[in-house]
């Protein structure tokens, strides 16, 4: 069959692969530069069933998820900068419920209501650290419309598998960009739905049955009775100040999560480089440019892409440090993601960084420009 090609913006193809993974719900509040994603889907969403929700605020956004979620049905909502900082509360709660839920922040310049109309890629760390606590949850970045399509549908399966709240880290280049995708036919792709209760045991809404990862998801108003509670709980839902339960209950949420599955990431020219580019999102496109530049030169430079940004990529990181001269961390921000590029490599290799946060994209020139500065002071 020969399928239809379609010219398509970031933010569109992020709704037509939440409709695809099944999504039937999706509540929020208008903000640029992700508004477009709730313009489609309460376009979108009746035609198969679902229903959009206007919420009062960026808190009842999320909140109002959360309830579906909890219902029964797959559930979205999506933000800039501003609102995700609003979401925090409640996206802890969801990490500590162990809610299916996709939360989409299109990237914009900040710190507070700052660049609205420009990119950033300043919530890396937000994503990981913003809610209180030991939070724990799953982040992934695409950088074109085609991956931001199946990267959507991989972010609702990866919360219906393990439990947890997962965030669509895009950004105004690649929430706005409008590109060719083809789309995959229904049931290409295979798409997973939260495990229901054994019906030959009871149910235990926080207890992992043998054989699986994550405890079973019976959705309220379908005949079982359990309590759903932010607090430290045992495996019934209800409140527990064991210390013990605490750490048992901690250390689930988190192993959880370190299933080597989730991680994904592309290497690019890296056979024999001696330095290397980590970028992601939009930024990595700049990076792609600069590597053909600099390889067409005889540089031997690489570009290493983390497509799930937590957990991070860390296993390859690490091999990364131990092989090349040195690894370049370029990020719309002031630095972030090095950190994380730093602790990683404790100091086998030296990493440096390449950013700004004035809302201008980091062009190929710039690391081309890097990488020649470092290969003339070696």
């Amino acid at each position: 069959m020969n399928k239809k090609a379609l010219l398509m913006q970031g933010n569109e193809a992020c709704v037509r692969g939440a409709l695809y993974a099944g999504m039937r719900f999706y509540s929020g509040y208008p903000i640029t530069p992700s508004t477009e994603i709730a313009e489609m889907s309460a376009v979108l969403l009746p035609t198969v069933g679902g229903a959009f929700i206007q919420m009062e605020d960026e808190i009842g956004g999320i909140a109002a998820a959360i309830g579906a979620s909890i219902a029964g049905k797959k559930a979205m909502t999506a933000t800039s900068g501003p609102g995700f900082t609003l979401k925090m509360e409640n996206l802890g709660y969801a990490v500590m419920s162990e809610i299916p839920l996709v939360i989409v922040d299109v990237q914009r310049g900040g710190p507070s209501t700052g660049l609205p109309t420009q990119s950033s890629q300043a919530d890396v760390m937000q994503t990981k650290w913003g809610s209180h606590g030991d939070n724990s949850l799953i982040v992934l970045s695409p950088n074109s419309v085609t991956e931001t399509f199946y990267l959507t549908v991989e972010a609702f399966n990866l919360a219906e598998k393990y439990r947890t709240p997962v965030v669509i880290l895009t950004d105004e280049v690649i929430g706005h960009a409008r590109e060719k995708i083809i789309l995959p036919e229904p049931g290409e792709i295979e798409i997973f739905d939260r495990l229901p209760p054994l019906e030959d045991r009871p149910y235990r809404p926080f207890g992992v049955e043998e054989g699986d990862k994550v405890p079973r998801f019976a959705a309220f108003g379908t005949g079982y009775r359990y309590n759903i509670t932010g607090l430290y709980h045992n495996e019934s839902g209800f409140p527990s100040n064991s210390q013990e339960n605490a750490k048992l209950m901690l250390e689930r949420i988190h192993n959880k999560l370190k299933d080597e599955e989730i991680i994904k990431y592309e290497k690019y020219q890296m056979e024999d480089a001696e330095y290397v580019f980590l970028a992601f999102g939009s930024t990595s496109r700049s990076a792609v440019a600069a590597v053909n530049e600099l390889r067409a030169e005889g540089y031997k430079v690489g570009l290493f892409r983390p497509i799930t940004i937590w957990p991070s990529p860390e296993k390859a990181i690490d091999e990364i440090a131990s092989k090349v001269e040195g690894i370049c961390v370029a990020e719309m921000n002031l630095g972030q993601y090095v950190l994380e590029v730093e602790r990683i490599a404790a100091g086998r290799t030296k990493v440096s960084h390449l950013g700004r946060a004035n809302g201008d994209i980091l062009r190929p020139e710039e690391f081309v420009n890097h990488a020649k500065e470092y290969f003339n002071e070696r």
